[in-house]
């Protein structure tokens, strides 16, 4: 097989960093592309472009109740946002009472959020789990609490009546039930908020727009404390997007087509991803799988009826994708046929999977399909960094974009990362103390992560995530133990059995691994099992077994030290819990959340006599 690398000089913008080194050790990093003082006002500006210019383009669609995709032109998109935003005008919103919405991606969805900023209020896009997960609805009773939202929608609003029900006394809005529900009492139906458009006061409220009108507010997924609102601004979405188009110049080649499931109440989803194709005069149908066992196969299904030209997703999500790619050759030719980009964010990319879409991609197309990735985070827009350019390995995430700038402090022995430019959020929602200890005297936001550069004489070849500063500890030993570049580093060593990994050993003497297996992978290594076997008698598999403790190994004779090796593993039957915060909506691994939940598991991974649930190399 040839290595050739597709040439993807015509589609990113030459990476450029200039650093200003400082005597207290700091540096600061700016792109050296430029970020012009003009752009567009409001988000608003792209709909009534490309309704004016593409009205027949399709611009989202989702799959209705009989499996069929149902889809939204521009042109009938602006005239559903106007007749939405018509009646928003008479219901006494502002940002002291936005828009909440409850519901998973839909098109309803995004034409309220839309119509919603087209006349200057807010929509706060909140996490499904939320209403439909729980069992005592505490995260939703404090967004509620906290936003006092004037309009509230659920679709279909039979799944979200008891969520409903427990936050009715902490709002006086209304509530409308989407176009799939049936009669509800009390709640006003989505076809009656769009029956009647006036135009002239829209367009009123809409010239009104400033670039720091309040565009949406956006809940950040930690698991624990006080529900934290982040407002986002007209000008950050703008910026955000006007960076990309800076360092991605190939957008402007043609409209992009999206299959994306990365929901709406996250940044990357909704800021990114959804905010893009709209920019560009695109099309986005909704994904209705997920990266789990259940929904997989929604998404190939999804993706055999429509070829993306650029796939977002997690790290997560390419690892049940790969398996499957490689098994079938149709999924496999939709998926690479019009593809120029794969991404990936919300953690690290194992090595492997980086190696097997680079193959895969080489063997459906004749070369290597790019692989990017960016950093950032809710209170950012999303966009801080992007990797445009064809990176040497997995990790990395890109310099700085046009009118962003970081500061790296020495900390310990890593760099904090530190971010400041017109993305960045100017603070949490009613939370003045909270946003007063989020930045620097500088005014740059402290978002505690930690980055190392690629090359120190060549920044141009951008910066490595390098974990959570939160995340690491010590061990007994005083020796530090980085938990993001373990984590990824025991996944790659521990395939295909690994999906994501928990590290442990804060105040022990030697490092665990709590392990989340892919059940399917951990299958394959199994041929005399039953396919129904239950998922603890797949784990126990000597196959299974002795597959991690080759990865062990493997970690051990590549050296480091304690710190970078794990003295003894588990395998977990039970998945990561959404509603405990152990993983976001995106598929992110709160290691925090997982300990604190799993303290008998920890506890069990260091007796002095573990049982056989613990592999020791």
């Amino acid at each position: 097989m040839s290595t050739a690398i597709k040439e993807t000089g015509a589609m990113f913008a030459q990476p450029v960093v200039d650093i200003e080194s400082r005597p207290d050790g700091s540096r600061i990093l700016r792109s050296g592309i430029p970020l012009p003082q003009t752009y567009a006002r409001c988000v608003g500006e792209w709909l009534e472009h490309w309704a004016r210019e593409a009205p027949e383009r399709v611009f989202l669609g989702e799959r209705n109740a009989a499996g069929e995709w149902e889809t939204v032109t521009y042109g009938e998109a602006r005239r559903r946002v106007v007749a939405i935003a018509t009646w928003l005008l008479g219901q006494n919103l502002s940002a002291e009472r936005p828009v909440a919405i409850l519901s998973d991606n839909s098109i309803e969805h995004a034409l309220l959020m839309y119509a919603a900023m087209h006349v200057g209020v807010p929509s706060c896009a909140i996490s499904a789990g939320n209403s439909l997960m729980s069992k005592d609805f505490a995260k939703l009773k404090g967004n509620i609490e906290l936003l006092r939202p004037g309009v509230i929608y659920a679709d279909t609003i039979e799944r979200f009546a008891p969520a409903i029900a427990a936050i009715a006394p902490l709002h006086d809005g209304v509530v409308v039930a989407g176009r799939r529900s049936g009669e509800a009492a009390g709640c006003v139906a989505f076809a009656d908020i769009e029956a009647r458009s006036d135009e002239g006061a829209v367009m009123r409220a809409f010239d009104r727009i400033m670039p720091d009108t309040i565009g949406k507010f956006l809940f950040t997924s930690g698991s624990v404390g006080t529900p934290k609102a982040v407002i986002n601004t007209q000008r950050m979405l703008c910026s955000s997007q006007l960076a990309k188009e800076l360092v991605w110049p190939f957008l402007k080649e043609e409209p992009p087509v999206l299959v994306d499931w990365l929901p709406w109440s996250h940044t990357f989803g909704s800021n990114h991803n959804l905010n893009m194709v709209l920019r560009w005069g695109g099309s986005l149908y909704i994904d209705d799988g997920k990266p789990v066992p259940a929904l997989l196969g929604k998404t190939l299904r999804n993706i055999k009826e429509v070829s993306p030209t650029i796939y977002f997703s997690v790290p997560r999500a390419y690892d049940m994708l790969v398996p499957e790619l490689r098994r079938d050759r149709e999924l496999r030719e939709a998926f690479f046929g019009r593809l120029k980009l794969i991404f990936y964010a919300g953690a690290a990319l194992p090595q492997h999977l980086w190696a097997d879409l680079e193959n895969l991609s080489e063997e459906a197309k004749g070369y290597r399909v790019a692989m990017v990735s960016s950093w950032g985070s809710t209170e950012t827009a999303p966009l801080a960094t992007d990797c445009h350019f064809q990176a040497v390995r997995s990790g990395v995430i890109g310099v700085p974009v046009p009118g962003v700038e970081l500061k790296l402090v020495p900390s310990a022995d890593k760099l904090e990362v530190r971010v400041r430019g017109p993305n960045v959020f100017p603070g949490y929602w009613k939370q003045p103390e909270l946003t007063a200890k989020s930045f620097d005297d500088e005014g740059f936001y402290l978002i505690g992560d930690a980055v190392e550069f690629v090359d120190p004489a060549r920044p141009e070849q951008g910066l490595l995530f390098d974990g959570r500063v939160g995340e690491d500890f010590k061990l007994l030993t005083g020796t530090w133990v980085h938990v993001g570049a373990l984590r990824v580093k025991g996944i790659d060593a521990l395939k295909p059995v690994a999906q994501d990994i928990v590290v442990t050993g804060h105040d022990r003497d030697e490092i665990g691994f709590l392990v989340f297996p892919n059940v399917s992978e951990c299958r394959s290594l199994c041929p005399g099992l039953p396919a129904d076997a239950p998922v603890e008698q797949v784990l126990a598999n000597p196959a299974v077994l002795a597959r991690v403790r080759l990865g062990m190994s493997a970690l051990a004779q590549g050296g480091g030290g304690s710190s970078t090796i794990p003295a003894r593993a588990m395998l977990m039957a039970e998945p990561p819990s959404v509603e405990a915060g152990e993983i976001t909506d995106k598929g992110y691994i709160n290691q925090r959340a997982v300990l604190a939940r799993r303290m008998d598991l920890v506890a069990a991974l260091y007796a002095e006599m573990p049982d056989k649930t613990v592999i020791t190399a």
